[in-house]
């Protein structure tokens, strides 16, 4: 049976968002600050995950594993179910997670000193991964539509006018949780083919997105894919970021060779059986799970937009997708430094600033809100706590 309603003391699991506080924000006393930051969910996992898992633990033995075709079967048919995109088998590399296979891909099909592309603001690794890497990142900032966002086709034209390389797109977007339309990807597909340039496009979320709204993958909506990878993962659906996994999906033979030779000169020998476990259980058997998630997102979203919109000077509009809040806070006149303080010192309360997000940041606060409702109602109360 499904449980959306149970809190779990997540506290000293080696959990990120629980027990990174204090590195993080810089504070001495991390005991009563409810984290409302990092992108993972507080629910417990999806039943049918965890029988799974189950089931192979009980089997004694942990030796090397082999990817079954079963595990590809069924990310195959879950992306053609829910986003009526259809992938052959060998299109698709298994990976350690997406931020790893984007890594992987501008390492393989870049140099040194070339430019990638990215949306401002954006979500801090598509930015980190190409600098770490030595490539010079260009920034495109999206404009603003209420508080959400659309693309400054001028400015993107303008951008990849300047010898860029590889543009890497985030659908849906993480933080706005916009989720671009058919006609936005057919254009960014079709500029990026004229320029000659690789499009990476992020897919993570495109799981999470509340109706009317549709995703659409890149490689339906482009009228050609042959400069187009894309990152499909479990791991925000079904809440597996700890047991990591991720599908880099390469329709370009030449391109995905290069990748195989590149995973087999790292000695990358696959994911673990946990994770192709959990993998598989998750896609399909996982659907039902996911239709009462959403909802329950949802629910948590409407309630926090209700309860902090009244607040004076913070504006928040429900997103397309994700389970992330974009909130704007600019109105009341607070500098990202006194907000934040005022959160976590008066409030308790950690969520992430905008500035990390880059250019268009200032001035908002990312929330997660995949958690039960009564955190959902304690982060809020600690909120108008905080700016009263």
């Amino acid at each position: 049976m499904s449980d959306f309603s149970t809190i779990f003391n997540r506290r000293n699991t080696f959990s990120v968002k629980w027990d990174m506080l204090k590195q993080v924000y810089a504070i001495e006393d991390d005991a009563d600050v409810l984290p409302m930051w990092v992108a993972d969910m507080d629910f417990s996992l999806a039943p049918v995950i965890q029988q799974a898992i189950h089931k192979r633990l009980e089997h004694p033995v942990f030796g090397y594993s082999i990817t079954p075709e079963a595990v590809k079967d069924a990310l195959s048919s879950w992306v053609y179910t829910k986003h009526q995109l259809e992938i052959e088998n060998e299109w698709i590399l298994l990976r350690h997670g997406v931020i790893p296979g984007m890594a992987e891909v501008v390492e393989a099909f870049s140099e040194i000193g070339d430019k990638v592309l990215v949306h401002t603001p954006i979500y801090p690794p598509f930015k980190g991964i190409p600098n770490t890497l030595e490539r010079e990142v260009v920034t495109c900032r999206l404009k603003e539509k209420g508080n959400s966002f659309e693309l400054d086709w001028d400015a993107f034209e303008e951008c990849l006018q300047q010898d860029i390389k590889i543009f890497i797109l985030c659908n849906p977007h993480n933080p706005g949780g916009k989720v671009w339309s058919k006609e936005d990807l057919t254009k960014m597909a079709s500029l990026c083919k004229m320029h000659n340039v690789l499009i990476l496009s992020d897919e993570i979320h495109s799981d999470l997105v509340f109706k009317p709204n549709k995703h659409v993958p890149l490689l339906v909506a482009a009228e050609e894919t042959n400069h187009i990878i894309t990152f499909f993962a479990p791991t925000k659906t079904f809440n597996l970021a700890g047991i990591q996994g991720a599908a880099t999906i390469v329709p370009n033979d030449e391109l995905r060779k290069a990748l195989e030779n590149s995973a087999a000169r790292r000695g990358d020998m696959g994911l673990n059986v946990f994770s192709l476990t959990a993998m598989q259980a998750a896609y399909e058997h996982g659907a039902p799970w996911l239709e009462e998630l959403i909802d329950v997102i949802e629910g948590n979203m409407e309630y926090v937009i209700k309860q902090l919109s009244i607040i004076e000077g913070i504006k928040i509009s429900k997103p397309e997708g994700s389970y992330l809040l974009w909130i704007d806070y600019r109105g009341t006149g607070l500098n990202e430094k006194d907000m934040m303080n005022l959160l976590l010192t008066k409030g308790k309360l950690a969520l992430e600033p905008g500035t990390k997000y880059g250019e268009g940041g200032d001035g908002f606060l990312r929330m997660n809100v995949a958690c039960p409702r009564a955190t959902v109602e304690e982060g809020v109360s600690r909120f108008k706590h905080a700016l009263s």
